[in-house]
């Protein structure tokens, strides 16, 4: 069933059971209303009556064919006067007696000074009534046919009016639901129409205040971050067949030569060291590209537990040394941290090696001395890790995408690189919930800091 029909039936319901409240209320209101006046009515005719045939003295038998007299004999008050003694002074209709006065009915009026009843569609009130102290119990029956006939009329028109209320509410909560989801219908269609190949476009956002416009605004940012997810898988495959291109087409070339004629020792070996030269790039950046699809994991998706950080950066030290032996890097503490949870934080033993190690390779790489030093901070709430060169420094151009992947600075004359290492480093530190940032100082010096939220001691 569409929410349209639904939302028109749950309105329509709602609608009939309020009418129908309504119109129940105002009917039995009426209707207690009319029988407790009618009563009063009763009481007020057998009153009359009563002193008329007491005070006037006027004869039973004149009181008796004035009622036989009446036009409408057969629904008017039908009264009877008896003495303490439940001896009969006077009756309206001895023949035809609707109410059987019996002894034990006069005793309950004489005990509970006034009786009200129904019987057999009339209404019947008996009291006693007290003259020149002796006392007298009165009883009146009569049928309302003229209330009785206006609760009917007044239960006719409710249910005439309940159920073309009904129908007209059903047509307007129907034509109001289709207004109402009126911009779901564009947002479905416009939806519909978006594919791969336009992921530029987007829904309309209506007014931009109600609950249907912050749905159309939390599509449209779902296909922002659609677009650039999409537009950076291109890039991303795009600069990786660009970087995988060349060295691929180096070894491919440096075979197709090797193999054109025999050849000395000498230029064999040559031909493999360079073709060993491109595989071992090869290698390396086929590992970052998996270290960068790693990094780019949801966070409940990668395992952490509380490390030591001196200790990942002694490990990453002895990885990068025993891979380049020539490299020198120092870590230096600046102040004594004698509670390990300062120096501790949550994260992924293997993901932050990596960063701490592209850190130090790339500060020793753009280094004419080929050294880099770390130093080791413990703040309040955080660590912070500095990786200082003496190097080459990054330009004013090159700074804003330093941490963009696959790009290459002015800097990739002076040493090997494919642009993996600082993007992939920043997504780890992002993952950790940690920040990292670039000082340098052109022809002179360049600084990455990293900070990490540390585990605090328990109290």
């Amino acid at each position: 069933m569409r929410i349209r029909t639904k939302l028109a039936m749950l309105f329509t319901a709602i609608t009939a059971a309020i009418l129908l409240l309504f119109a129940v209320s105002i009917y039995l209101s009426y209707a207690d209303y009319r029988e407790d006046a009618y009563y009063k009515r009763l009481k007020q005719q057998a009153l009359t009556k009563l002193r008329l045939l007491l005070e006037a003295k006027v004869e039973p038998a004149v009181l008796n064919v004035i009622y036989q007299n009446s036009p409408n004999a057969l629904f008017q008050e039908e009264v009877a006067v008896y003495d303490s003694r439940f001896q009969l002074v006077y009756h309206d209709d001895r023949q035809g007696d609707f109410v059987k006065e019996t002894p034990g009915f006069l005793h309950s009026i004489q005990h509970h000074q006034e009786v009200q009843f129904e019987q057999r569609g009339r209404q019947v009130v008996g009291f006693p009534y007290q003259f020149q102290g002796k006392t007298y119990l009165v009883t009146a029956a009569a049928y309302d046919e003229v209330g009785l006939s206006k609760l009917e009329n007044l239960r006719i028109t409710l249910i005439i009016a309940f159920l073309l209320g009904l129908v007209i509410v059903a047509l307007l909560s129907r034509l109001v639901a289709r207004q109402l989801l009126k911009p779901i219908s564009t947002v479905v269609r416009q939806a519909s129409e978006i594919t791969a190949t336009n992921l530029d476009r987007r829904v309309e956002e209506g007014n931009g205040r109600d609950e249907l416009a912050e749905l159309a605004i939390t599509f449209n940012q779902m296909l922002d971050r659609l677009e650039h997810s999409f537009d950076a898988q291109k890039q991303f495959v795009s600069n990786v067949s660009h970087e995988l291109r060349t060295p691929l087409a180096a070894i491919a070339g440096e075979l197709e030569l090797a193999s054109n004629k025999p050849r000395t020792t000498s230029e064999y070996q040559q031909v493999i060291m360079r073709t060993l030269r491109d595989a071992r790039r090869l290698t390396h950046l086929s590992n970052g590209l998996l270290d960068l699809a790693k990094a780019s994991y949801d966070a409940s998706e990668i395992s952490f537990r509380e490390l030591r950080l001196d200790e990942l950066l002694m490990e990453a030290r002895g990885q990068l040394l025993h891979q380049h032996p020539e490299y020198r890097i120092t870590i230096v503490f600046e102040q004594e941290i004698e509670d390990d949870h300062l120096i501790s934080a949550n994260g992924n033993a293997y993901l932050l090696r990596v960063a701490f190690s592209n850190l130090m390779e790339n500060g020793c790489k753009f280094s004419p001395d080929q050294h880099c030093t770390v130093t080791v901070k413990s703040l309040s709430d955080l660590c912070r890790l500095s990786f200082i060169d003496e190097g080459i420094g990054i330009s004013d151009e090159d700074l804003p995408h330093v941490f963009t992947a696959f790009y290459r600075g002015q800097n990739r004359t002076y040493a090997d690189g494919n642009g993996i290492g600082l993007s992939l480093t920043l997504r780890i530190i992002s993952l950790h919930q940690g920040c990292i940032s670039v000082k340098t100082e052109p022809g002179q010096r360049t600084i990455f800091e990293v900070e990490l939220p540390h585990l605090k001691s328990p109290l």
